[in-house]
């Protein structure tokens, strides 16, 4: 392949996955977050991957960013936006901050990084442009209002930016995983846990009972669903949102 991928999001759960079996596809790829010590760690495990401590809600962290890893790798021919966080409040509970919090990560976010990598993937002529999204970007969830809202922000955007660059060799899709065996999931399960006083392994099955096949969804398939949308082969699949959540959406 010998392209070069930049992942967002890069140093644990579904970003570290992709950039795993990036790597092992035969991409240079970049990965990117906000703790410089656990990218430095993470990466010593995957071939051909350099790193950038970025926050993604920073515009012109984001531009240097980018800049400097084209110097150091080539061009992105690939950007998986897959940074992100969940603030798990009711509605009547979510405050500005929270609204922003979730807008600015999940959709500036990605626009700031789609902004800096767009340029060159059209002069270029060929380019993947991949969105971690969510089945919470395609259906509801009950106490996650912002994050919801954002994630379909995402699935939106995609759709609308996959129109403009249909005929420039570029494309532009999301992912939507379901509840995933993730840090992030492991976290909320221990919560739900401790606010619920049930066990774990009865958290485990309020979260697992939304999916058909009765399970978490491992980060490594939602991974192989980014390495089939950025392949030559899938050229022709443009503006989805594919789920990838065991028959819980579709």
């Amino acid at each position: 392949m010998d392209k070069h991928a930049f992942v967002t999001g890069g140093g644990s759960g579904i970003g570290l996955a992709t950039a795993k079996a990036l790597a092992g596809a035969g991409w240079r790829v970049t990965i990117a977050g906000r703790t410089e010590a656990r990218l430095r760690d993470v990466a010593k495990s995957i071939p051909h991957t350099g790193i950038q401590p970025l926050d993604v809600t920073d515009s012109a962290a984001v531009q240097a960013a980018f800049h400097a890893a084209a110097e150091a790798a080539g061009p992105v021919a690939l950007l998986v936006n897959n940074a992100g966080s969940v603030i798990s409040v009711p509605f009547e509970r979510t405050d500005e901050t929270a609204w922003r919090a979730m807008l600015n990560v999940h959709v500036m976010g990605a626009v700031h990084c789609t902004q800096a990598v767009l340029p060159p993937m059209k002069a270029n002529g060929w380019g993947r442009i991949i969105n971690i999204a969510s089945t919470a970007g395609l259906i509801g969830y009950r106490n996650v209002s912002a994050y919801v809202a954002a994630k379909h922000a995402l699935t939106g955007l995609t759709k609308a930016l996959a129109l403009e660059v249909a005929k420039t060799g570029i494309t532009v899709n999301a992912v939507c995983p379901g509840y995933t065996d993730t840090e992030i999931i492991s976290s909320a399960l221990a919560k739900f846990a401790a606010k619920s006083q049930q066990s774990s392994a009865d958290a485990l099955a309020r979260f697992t009972a939304v999916n058909p096949q009765g399970r978490l969804v491992k980060a490594e398939e939602v991974a192989a669903a980014v390495l089939w949308l950025a392949s030559d082969e899938a050229a022709a699949v443009n503006g989805i949102a594919l789920p990838v959540a065991g028959g819980e959406v579709s």
